[in-house]
Parts: C-alpha cells; sequence; structure tokens
C-alpha cells in the first residue's frame, strides 16, 4: 500500500536530517511540516514563495534553514529580512532555548508570520515590522542571519550596532560567495565560508560567517 503524501513527506525529512547528522527523534518535525503546509495555503494567495511543492519546500526551505543549524551561535537570534520566515522561523521551532526576533518590511510576510505565531505559538518568537536600517532594540543579538540576497558589506554595516561582541553575522549564500567574501572590510571582521551539503538540493549553498576581530582593550597608564 503506497504511503499517504503526509508520511511520504515525514519519511522525507527524516531521512534529510539524518543526512544533515541530525537525530530526528531530537527535532519537531510535525511543526516543520506543518510550517509548509501554511505557506502552501497562503501562496495561494500570496507570492511568498515561488516554490509550490510541499516536496520542494520541504528541501529548498527547512532543510536548507536546518543545514545552518550547527553553526548557530549564543542565546538571542535575528533573522533580518526574514520573509517568510526563512531560516529564522525553521531555527526557531530546532532552537527553543533561543530566543529569536524575525524582521522585515514586508507587509504579506509579516501577515503570514504573525498567522504562524498564533497557530504554532512559539514562545520565543517575535515578529518586528521594519527595516534592519531602522531597527532599535533593546538587547544586541549573538546570531544575526540573513538568507535573501544582500551584499555581505552592506550586510556588515547596517547589522553592526545590533551584533554582540563575540557575535556572529551568517549569510546564506550561492556559489558567488567568494567575491562576496572578498568586499568585506578585513580591518573589523574575520571571515569563513563554509560549504553546505543540503539533502534534495543540488544547487552549490556556501554559509558566509563573519565575526569581528576580538579587541582586548589596552590598560591605561
Amino acid at each position: 500500500m503506497p504511503e499517504s503524501p503526509s508520511a511520504a513527506l515525514l519519511s522525507q525529512l527524516h531521512a534529510g536530517l539524518r543526512a544533515l547528522d541530525e537525530d530526528p527523534g531530537s527535532h519537531p518535525c510535525s511543526s516543520y511540516l506543518e510550517y509548509i503546509d501554511l505557506l502552501a495555503k497562503w501562496n495561494q494567495a500570496y507570492n511568498l514563495s515561488g516554490i509550490k511543492p510541499l516536496e520542494q519546500m520541504l528541501t529548498h526551505h527547512v532543510l536548507d534553514s536546518l543545514s545552518i543549524l550547527p553553526y548557530v551561535h549564543g542565546g538571542s537570534g535575528l533573522d533580518a529580512g526574514s520573509g517568510a520566515g526563512l531560516p529564522g522561523f525553521i531555527l526557531a521551532l530546532a532552537r527553543r532555548d533561543m530566543h529569536w526576533v524575525l524582521l522585515d518590511s514586508n507587509e504579506k510576510k509579516i501577515r503570514f508570520l504573525n498567522q504562524a505565531l498564533l497557530e504554532f505559538a512559539p514562545k520565543n518568537v517575535e515578529v518586528v515590522r521594519v527595516r534592519v536600517e531602522d531597527y532599535q532594540p533593546e538587547h544586541r543579538f549573538s546570531t544575526i542571519t540573513r538568507r535573501a540576497l544582500m551584499s555581505a558589506s552592506k550586510f556588515c554595516r547596517v547589522t553592526d550596532d545590533l551584533l554582540e561582541h563575540s557575535g556572529r553575522i551568517m549569510m546564506m549564500k550561492g556559489a558567488a560567495v567568494e567575491e562576496d567574501n572578498k568586499q568585506i572590510d578585513k580591518e573589523r571582521y574575520t571571515s569563513q565560508i563554509q560549504s553546505l551539503s543540503v539533502p534534495g538540493l543540488e544547487a552549490s549553498r556556501h554559509l558566509l560567517i563573519i565575526e569581528r576581530h576580538l579587541i582586548i582593550d589596552k590598560p591605561t597608564v
């Protein structure tokens, strides 16, 4: 007897998590599937994602977001330009011990994120509608993520005041990551490129990890 669509998706999710060296039993798998189901329903009225089939949403959205999970740093995360909550909402579901702020200026996307908050009721997620350049939070963040297109040098400039002293900026990039990395201010930041292998996704994926140089204040004489 063939698997039901939901059972097939769950099997695909479990296999994908194992390929990422993650234990499916430690993940809220049902929530991941409910997320892409909600996104698919909203896509019927709003163009939140160009990807329509649930199987591709699972690969291109959920597993792609979870591929950077091992590099998430500290106790607070900011997903700047979160869109439909990628990767921030997925990472927040996976890391309930971290507080996440999902930031976007697009009204449709914010409405979707608020609906996701209503349905999933995660206690560790806050949605804010504002441009990242205008965001003025009370606290800085240990991890700042970005999936949508923006140059690394510009993203560093607009998020520098939002990053903890020992925080980490993580930008999800495609093939053209080397040139982007060259534009970063090397006097202020160190950076490294981490290749990502996303199960079921053949496109080139990389994570650009950016941290400030550690500056030790000299004692005054």
